[in-house]
């Protein structure tokens, strides 16, 4: 019993990185697909305070 739960897990741990390959399904198909690029965050400043202030105002810095 041991041999075949250590067999399975074997088993498993290989055919992972398949998985993680493409991890992104079409919707409409149903078939796997490149991932779209992450969106750029929005830029966040802090101000002289260590408060979160527009990056147009004066003494502002990016955080």
């Amino acid at each position: 019993m041991k041999i075949i739960l250590a067999m399975a897990t074997a088993l498993s741990l290989l055919a992972a990185p398949a998985v993680w390959a493409a991890p992104c399904k079409d919707p409409k198909t149903g078939k796997f697909v490149k991932c779209p690029e992450a969106k750029a965050t929005t830029k966040r400043c802090k101000d002289t305070k260590g408060k979160f202030a527009k990056c147009g105002t004066p003494g502002a810095k990016p955080a």
